[in-house]
């Protein structure tokens, strides 16, 4: 097991920056060096401590550049800009690596973090969490085997403050369902199924709820003549998915350049 591995957070005083630096003093070989947000953030030079009182001794920053240097890896819930302008900084320190945990890129900004990753190792998933790259996997077995002959349904819920929509996650379980059928994502979803008429033959619907606080819930639904099945996975609290981004870091360090995801994270 790697030493004294030295973590940024990005994103430190947003919901999953404050469940991962909480975690932090439980892995024996992982040190918080740094800590950034966003320019304006009311809680820029204080001490880390306002965010966690599990640590202390490290102040929250809105320059990456000023940190970057005593880091090994860099772990990302922040914003798509934020995330891209961190990996053109890091492009000057190729030692370092990123998770990136931040929903919401554009199809040309995943390609230009695609470009970066082949200087950089970068982790990349829409959920860290054991359990849904679980489903992931699972999903994509089933969707294989059932085929477009059983109508396919997503379904994802969360808090309403939750900002993209479809979900990161959605959105996965829709690309893993359009690779079992051997169609593209753009060919199979159907977005909320705004307009009328009858379920075509392979279209999968997704459809997002946002309301009060809850953490989020995805749910496949597989159905045929008589029967359906439902995959189901609810995140009880925060901490499932930031264990995942912190086993992640663990993982990263020593690894070329390249683009990762959670299931070569987990071996799946």
């Amino acid at each position: 097991m790697n030493k004294n591995i030295k973590v940024i957070v990005s994103g430190a005083a947003g919901k999953m920056g404050v469940a991962i630096i909480g975690l932090i003093p439980l892995y024996e070989n992982l040190v918080l060096t740094g800590a950034i947000e966003k320019q304006g953030h009311p809680l820029i030079d204080q001490d880390i401590s306002t965010v966690s009182s599990k640590l202390k001794s490290v102040t929250i920053l809105d320059d990456l550049r000023d940190v970057i240097g005593n880091a090994d890896v860099i772990i990302e819930f922040s914003t798509p800009e934020t995330t891209l302008k961190h990996l053109e900084i890091a492009e000057a320190y190729p030692d370092k690596a990123f998770i990136i945990g931040t929903t919401g890129f554009t199809k040309e900004q995943e390609i230009k973090i695609k470009e970066y990753a082949k200087k950089i190792a970068c982790v990349k998933a829409p959920n860290m969490s054991t359990g849904m790259n679980i489903i992931f996997n699972t999903v994509g077995k089933v969707a294989k085997v059932l085929g477009e002959d059983y109508d396919a349904e997503i379904v994802e819920i969360h808090h309403k403050a939750k900002i993209d929509a479809p979900s990161g996650t959605a959105k996965k379980l829709g690309e893993v369902i359009a690779q079992a059928y051997g169609k593209s994502y753009d060919e199979i979803i159907n977005l909320g199924r705004k307009s009328p008429g009858p379920k075509q033959k392979g279209e999968v619907g997704m459809h997002s709820v946002r309301a009060g606080s809850i953490i989020g819930e995805h749910k496949v639904i597989f159905a045929g003549g008589g029967e359906h099945i439902e995959i189901i996975h609810r995140a009880e609290s925060r901490d499932a998915l930031a264990h995942g981004a912190l086993k992640a870091a663990q993982w990263v360090i020593g690894k070329n350049p390249g683009f990762y995801s959670m299931e070569d994270v987990l071996g799946l």
